[in-house]
Parts: structure tokens; C-alpha cells; sequence
């Protein structure tokens, strides 16, 4: 198939970023690590002995970003409806996190111990078409703190990736009742033309 103008000029966008070229340098899977090392450096997202859930989390670059700070004495779960090769001291799980088979398997990874930080940088397969692409990504972010309010221990965190426009600020209200400290974040390694953004909830309120 012939590619288009614009898959060319992102091809060559891609080739020529300076987080591609350190993440390839570094041994990371994905430039996405960085916008990860940035929050969790700017916030103190990430500890030794962290307990952390990560979100659509193929290729695997946001969790080796947590298991390097959660440490031999941490966890990182990472799950996924794609294959993910195996990455040190990240247990991996294939699947739809909301089906019963995940969360049973999820809950025997846990073997009892609370969750910390849910990590969420799912994105929907753009379409090309703005108003049907912001549905299905607030719909991901949607399903992302429906979790992370179920499973985090109170006092836990969530990250979750978000694009500005219908709904954000119907979601900013909902994070906000669901955890004592919200903030935005826009990390160096998102490209400046792209219209995503962080939202990460700190303090999960007890209750909910």
C-alpha cells in the first residue's frame, strides 16, 4: 500500500525524535518511558517495594519504568489485550483487565497485597475522525479509573493519559471526587502538537 503525505511526514517525525533515538540508545521500549520518568520524578510517583498496575501496558516501556523504581522488594503487574515480550521482574497478564478471568488471575498475582498506582497510557486506533477518536479515549480513561477506584488501596495513585476535549472536564470532576489531589501534567516527550495530557490523582479518598 502506498503511504500517504502524512504517514511519510510521521514516519520521518518518528526517525528524526530525540525520545526515540535515547530510548533506542537506553534500552527502553518505547519513547513513552520518558513521560513516565518525568511525572514520577516531578511527583515521587514511583518507590522501592511499590505495588503498580499497569494499564494497556504493551510494548512494555511504562513498566520497566516501575520495576526498575519498584525494586526486587516491589511488584508491577502489566496487562494487555496484545502480546508483550517478557520484561524483568514484570509479571505479565494477556487480556481485557475488565473480563473475570484477568481479574481472578490479577488477584492471585497479588496474592493479598494492596495496590499502590494503577498506570494508564492507553490510547484507542485513531480513525481520523475527532469527535468517534475523543469518545473512545475518554471511554479508556473512563474504564482506567473504574479500576484504579476499585483496586487501589485508599491513599493509592492513578496516571492516566487523557486527550483535551468533549468530556475532560466532566472527567477532571470525576478524579476529583475520587482522590484528595488531582494535577495535570504535559510531559517534554509528548509532542507538542498532540493535544494529550496526564491526569494524575494522588490520596484515593476512602469510600469509594
Amino acid at each position: 500500500m502506498k503511504r500517504t503525505k502524512t504517514s511519510k511526514q510521521w514516519m520521518m517525525e518518528h526517525v528524526n525524535d530525540v525520545y526515540v533515538q535515547r530510548a533506542k540508545a537506553e534500552g527502553y521500549r518505547s519513547r513513552a518511558a520518558y513521560k513516565l520518568i518525568e511525572v514520577a520524578a516531578r511527583d515521587k510517583l514511583l518507590k522501592p517495594g511499590m505495588v503498580v498496575v499497569d494499564l494497556g501496558a504493551a510494548p512494555g516501556g511504562w513498566s520497566q519504568v516501575a520495576a526498575a523504581k519498584a525494586g526486587a522488594g516491589g511488584r508491577v503487574i502489566a496487562v494487555d489485550l496484545l502480546p508483550m515480550d517478557s520484561l524483568r521482574n514484570v509479571t505479565f497478564l494477556q487480556g481485557d483487565f475488565r473480563d473475570d478471568a484477568v481479574a481472578q488471575a490479577l488477584e492471585r498475582k497479588l496474592a493479598g497485597r494492596p495496590i499502590d498506582l494503577v498506570l494508564s497510557d492507553m490510547s484507542p486506533n485513531i480513525s481520523g475522525i475527532a469527535l468517534s477518536d475523543q469518545a473512545r479515549a475518554m471511554h479508556l480513561a473512563e474504564l482506567a479509573l473504574e479500576f484504579a477506584v476499585k483496586h487501589l488501596k485508599p491513599g493509592g495513585s492513578l496516571l492516566v493519559k487523557l486527550f483535551q476535549g468533549s468530556g475532560f472536564q466532566e472527567f477532571l470532576r470525576e478524579m476529583r471526587s475520587c482522590f484528595m489531589h488531582v494535577m495535570t501534567r504535559k510531559p517534554e516527550a509528548s509532542r507538542g502538537r498532540s493535544n494529550e495530557l496526564y491526569l494524575l490523582g494522588k490520596e484515593r479518598k476512602a469510600g469509594f
